[in-house]
């Protein structure tokens, strides 16, 4: 089977690229810019890539090699529902759909029960936990995960496993297609407005995936979230549970409480010792883009909402140990910006001085205004403002940067990824020695 996927170079797609190559599906793709992640599938054996989305260029691929299945990311459809692929598989009567279709496919015909990490905050780091958590005992294992990890590809499939660790997103209602052997939520506070336009639908959405997986972890604090008509009885975890801190000793409080949830959930699918989970947990050596240390003393995270944003944070003060904090902010969209603009006004009181760079744009609200550097700046509490500069991924950044890690200070970029993001320019500008 030819499965051909439109926006391959995103952590939804290229994963699920990555395991139809390795499930024996001929694979190719295409998407809108080249970027770190494309070039990451090209290493892996996807070569047939396409930069650029016509109608043309598919249908070249499809003459060469007739595609049975277009897959298509989210963001294509919500972008442009006459997107020139689209419209082109629909006109040739080529199947299409989002991924989840294919995922439930592939998981039917392989036999894999699946373990779904959902949740508002920390789901890459979770998911990547569990995988390590299977490899750390030696346990065959499926996956599929947003992010490069140093111990596995982003997307794996390995035909001896049982289980399939899939890190399920409640954007565009993913993780709804799906009905999972064991789920894992993270965290629910109100996110994805465009999606979800009250805090009601989003929470219902939660409570409607708990009904459809057979078991499920949450924290005590999401349990007044859902309802008691879910289909089935969560587990909750206390996140004021003190063995979190004592059998811990991961940097970052969230990363101690995402270590201690994949414990919780799994130990009865490894059937070892919670000690035993939580030693090899304590060893998780960090993944892509989640407080990642791209040289000394500059990290890199993917934090995008409050809640997210409040624990890159507290870890950043954990690991500078009294040093200066100096956050760069690169907000993930321009409607996210207008949804959180209350939210911004304290939450980087605390650091020592912030950059504020232009928001990530894509799958925009045209209809809102563009929020620049400086109307962000403007949003915050008099205390941060004193202390911000509006700023642009350029010459000047990168010197300021470098007098900082000069100082001794303690950097952290908030980026969203991607082409043309500052974690992209980042990398460039301080490639690791």
């Amino acid at each position: 089977m030819h499965i051909f996927f439109s926006g391959i170079g995103g952590t939804g797609l290229g994963p699920l690229a990555l395991i139809a190559h390795q499930a024996g599906y001929t694979v190719s793709g295409s998407d809108k810019q080249d970027s770190q992640y494309i070039q990451y599938l090209r290493e892996y054996g996807i070569s047939d890539i396409e930069i650029g989305q016509t109608a043309e260029q598919i249908g070249a691929v499809h003459a060469g090699n007739p595609i049975d299945w277009y897959v298509y990311s989210s963001a294509v459809a919500i972008e442009n529902p006459s997107a020139p692929e689209l419209h082109f598989c629909q006109t040739e009567h080529i199947k299409h759909t989002k991924r989840d279709e294919l995922l439930n496919a592939i998981l039917d015909e392989k036999n894999l029960k699946l373990i779904a990490i959902a949740g508002t905050h920390g789901k890459t780091t979770t998911t990547a936990m569990a995988i390590w958590l299977f490899k750390s005992f030696d346990i065959p294992v499926s996956y599929s995960v947003g992010a490069k990890m140093p111990f596995g590809e982003m997307g794996h499939y390995d035909p001896a496993s049982q289980y399939f660790v899939y890190e399920a997103d409640e954007f565009d209602r993913n993780f709804l297609a799906f009905h999972p052997f064991v789920s894992i939520i993270t965290g629910i506070d109100w996110d994805h407005h465009d999606i979800y336009p009250t805090r009601g639908s989003y929470e219902q959405a939660f409570d409607q995936f708990i009904g459809q997986s057979s078991r499920t972890l949450l924290w005590t604090d999401d349990i007044f979230k859902i309802s008691s008509t879910a289909g089935s009885v969560p587990e909750a975890a206390n996140k004021a549970n003190p063995d979190i801190n004592t059998m811990l000793h991961l940097p970052g409080m969230v990363n101690r409480e995402d270590a201690w949830q994949v414990a919780m959930a799994l130990q009865p699918i490894i059937n070892r010792p919670l000690m035993q989970l939580v030693q090899a947990l304590d060893a998780f050596p960090g993944v892509s883009r989640r407080f990642e240390q791209v040289i000394p003393n500059l990290y890199s995270d993917y934090a995008h909402t409050p809640p997210k944003i409040r624990g890159t944070l507290e870890t950043a003060q954990e690991v500078a140990k009294g040093r200066k904090v100096i956050v760069v902010y690169e907000g993930l969209h321009n409607t996210r910006q207008h949804f959180i603009k209350d939210e911004l006004k304290t939450l980087f009181d605390t650091v020592d001085h912030l950059y504020i760079v232009p928001s990530y744009l894509a799958r925009e609200d045209q209809t809102l205004p563009l929020l620049s550097p400086t109307d962000l700046k403007n949003f915050l509490s008099d205390t941060a403002r004193a202390k911000t500069d509006a700023a642009a991924l350029d010459g000047e950044l990168e010197k300021i940067i470098k007098d900082h890690l000069a100082a001794g200070d303690v950097v952290v970029c908030i980026s969203a990824g991607g082409g043309g993001s500052l974690d992209e320019w980042l990398r460039k500008e301080f490639p690791k020695l």
